[in-house]
C-alpha cells in the first residue's frame, strides 16, 4: 500500500466521535464550559461528553469515548458487546504492515509547534479529582524504543503539568518503559519519548496488549489495516500519522527526580505523590482542526473508560489462558465495577474432575491485576449478577471450594494491600460436583412443560408402562389441569395397587 492510498480519516477520533453522535450516545455541550467544570460533567456519564467551547479558549475536547461496552463494540464493529474480546482476539491473529509516511502527507503534521509555541498550558488540559497534584493528560499512549533491538513499545501513561514544557509521569508500576528508561538513567543519557493523544478507542485496547516484536504492529492489527506512521519532528520516534495530537519529547537522565502526584487511580482511590521521571516537551504536533481527548479514570469506577479498557484486555488475556489451562471454557466476563479486571468470571464445560481448580489457578497465577475468580458451569450467565449470586449460593461450601493464593504480585496501588507480604488471591469454584450436572439434586425449578397430546387412556395404564413423575402423568394423559390426576392416584391408592406399579 502507498502513501497515498491511506484514508486518514477512517480511524480519526473526531469521526468515530460524530458516528457516537449519530448513535445517541454523545452528551454535546455547545455553551462554554470552564475547565474547572470539566471532570464533574465526565464522571458517573453513561454517555461520551463532547465540549465545543472548553475553558478561556474555547477549545473542543471530548471525553468518556470508552466508556461503555456498547461504544467499545461501535468500535469494534460486533454488534454484541460480549464478543468484543473475542475480535479483538481475531484481529490479534492477523499481523498487518506499519508503512512509514512522508510528513508533508501525514495529518499529524499539518502544524508543528516548536520553542516557545510548543506550549502545555494552551491546551484544555484539566484537574480530574478532588485531592490531583495538579491538571493531567490522560489519553496518552506513549510511544518509546527499546535501544538494544530498535522496536517501538508502546503504552497507556499520563502527565502531571509542571509548567508550560515539563510533566511528571508515572514510571512506577512495572513495565517496558521502566527497564528503557532505567538503562538510559544507568548510562547517563535521555530518552526520546512521544505521547498520542486523540486516538481511535481500538489503539488505546492496542496500547494494553504485549508483543516480542514492534509493538506499533498492534495499532494496525486491532484496527485490521496497515497502520500509517510517521517520524517525530524534534526526535526520531514512529507515531500514527492520523493522530490528533502528538507531544514530543525525551525523559531527562536525572532519574526518579521529582514529585508526582496524588492522581485518583483507576481503583477508585488515590496514589500517593512519588517521585518520579520529568517528561521535557520539545514540539507539538497536530491536525489543523485537532480534537483534544481526556480519559475517565477513577471516581464512578464502573463507567469509566479505564474500566472498559482493563476489562475488555483482561477478558481477551483470560480467555487464552483458560484455553492452555482447560479444555473447554465457554464465556468469560470480567467485572467492570471491580476496576475492570479484579474480579473474573469464567464458565467452563467440565471434562475432568479438577478443571475448575486448574482453571482458577491458572487465571490468578497469569493476570496480577485479577484477585477473585469466580468458575461456574454453562448454565449460568457470567454476565448476570442475579444468576452468579444464586451459584455462589447453593453450589459453593467454603470449606470445599475456596481456594487462597497468599504471597501473589499484585497491583502497588491497591490500598489493601500489606506491602512487603504481597497480596492474597482467592478463587471460587461454584461448579456442581462433577458428572453431577443435570441430576435431579441440581436441576432447577423450572414451569412445566405440558403438550396436549394423549398417549395413554388412564394414570393406571401409564403407569404400568413405568415410573412417571407428576407431570410426566399429566403428559401422558393430555391433561390440561391434573387435578383429576389426583383423584385418580386416590382411587390406585385406596385400592392398594399403587404401590405394584
Amino acid at each position: 500500500m502507498s502513501a497515498s492510498k491511506f484514508d486518514y480519516d477512517k480511524f480519526r477520533l473526531r469521526n468515530f466521535v460524530e458516528k457516537l453522535i449519530a448513535a445517541g450516545e454523545v452528551e454535546v455541550h455547545d455553551e462554554p464550559v470552564p475547565l474547572s467544570d470539566v471532570a464533574g460533567r465526565l464522571n458517573g456519564n453513561s454517555k461520551a461528553v463532547l465540549f465545543r467551547k472548553a475553558g478561556p479558549e474555547g477549545a473542543q475536547l471530548v471525553g468518556g469515548v470508552l466508556g461503555s461496552r456498547r461504544r467499545a463494540a461501535l468500535a469494534f464493529g460486533v454488534e454484541n458487546e460480549r464478543e468484543v474480546f473475542r475480535e479483538l482476539l481475531r484481529r490479534l491473529e492477523r499481523p498487518q504492515p506499519v508503512i512509514e509516511v512522508p510528513s508533508s502527507e501525514a495529518p499529524v503534521h499539518q502544524e508543528i509547534l516548536t520553542g516557545e509555541d510548543a506550549d502545555f498550558t494552551r491546551l484544555p488540559i484539566h484537574v480530574q479529582h478532588e485531592f490531583d497534584g495538579g491538571p493531567y493528560i490522560s489519553a496518552g499512549i506513549d510511544c518509546s524504543r527499546n535501544n538494544e533491538t530498535g522496536l517501538t513499545n508502546i503504552g497507556f501513561r499520563r502527565l502531571m503539568l509542571r509548567g508550560r514544557r515539563h510533566a511528571g509521569t508515572n514510571l512506577y508500576a512495572p513495565s517496558d518503559l521502566r527497564e528503557y528508561y532505567r538503562a538510559c538513567v544507568a548510562r547517563g543519557e535521555r530518552m526520546p519519548c512521544s505521547f498520542v493523544v486523540g486516538s481511535h478507542p481500538v489503539d488505546h485496547l492496542a496500547a494494553m496488549q504485549r508483543l516480542a516484536g514492534d509493538e506499533l504492529a498492534l495499532m494496525g492489527a486491532l484496527r485490521g489495516e496497515p497502520l500509517p506512521v510517521v517520524r517525530c519532528k524534534s526526535n526520531d520516534l514512529l507515531v500514527p500519522a492520523d493522530a490528533e495530537y502528538v507531544f514530543e519529547g525525551y525523559f531527562d537522565e536525572r532519574g526518579y527526580a521529582e514529585p508526582e502526584g496524588p492522581y485518583g487511580e483507576f481503583m477508585g482511590y488515590y496514589g500517593e505523590m512519588k517521585p518520579n521521571p520529568v517528561f521535557h516537551l520539545t514540539a507539538i504536533t497536530r491536525r489543523r482542526d485537532a480534537l483534544f481527548q481526556t480519559t475517565t479514570i477513577s471516581g464512578d469506577v464502573a463507567r469509566t473508560e479505564a474500566a472498559i479498557i482493563g476489562a475488555i484486555d483482561c477478558e481477551a488475556f483470560s480467555w487464552r489462558t483458560a484455553l492452555t489451562a482447560i479444555r473447554e471454557p465457554v464465556a468469560v466476563h470480567a467485572v467492570s465495577a471491580s476496576n475492570g479486571n479484579h474480579n473474573l468470571r469464567l464458565a467452563l464445560r467440565q471434562r475432568s474432575p479438577g478443571d475448575a481448580r486448574n482453571a482458577i489457578t491458572a487465571l490468578l497465577s497469569s493476570h496480577s491485576n485479577v484477585k477473585h475468580v469466580f468458575v461456574v458451569d454453562p448454565d449460568i450467565d457470567v454476565y448476570s449478577d442475579e444468576q452468579m449470586d444464586w451459584a455462589l449460593s447453593t453450589r459453593f461450601q467454603a470449606d470445599r471450594d475456596l481456594i487462597v493464593l497468599a504471597g501473589m504480585r499484585g497491583n502497588p496501588i491497591d490500598p489493601s494491600m500489606d506491602f512487603g507480604r504481597g497480596l492474597a488471591k482467592a478463587g471460587f469454584d461454584l461448579t456442581v460436583p462433577f458428572g453431577q450436572l443435570g441430576s435431579r439434586k441440581f436441576t432447577r425449578g423450572e414451569p412445566p412443560r405440558i403438550a396436549a397430546q394423549r398417549t395413554h387412556g388412564s394414570v393406571r395404564e401409564a403407569l404400568e408402562a413405568g415410573p412417571k413423575s407428576f407431570v410426566a402423568l399429566m403428559r401422558a394423559l393430555g391433561s390440561q389441569d391434573g387435578r383429576e390426576i389426583v383423584l385418580e392416584l386416590d382411587k390406585l391408592r385406596s385400592e392398594g395397587v399403587l404401590a405394584r406399579l
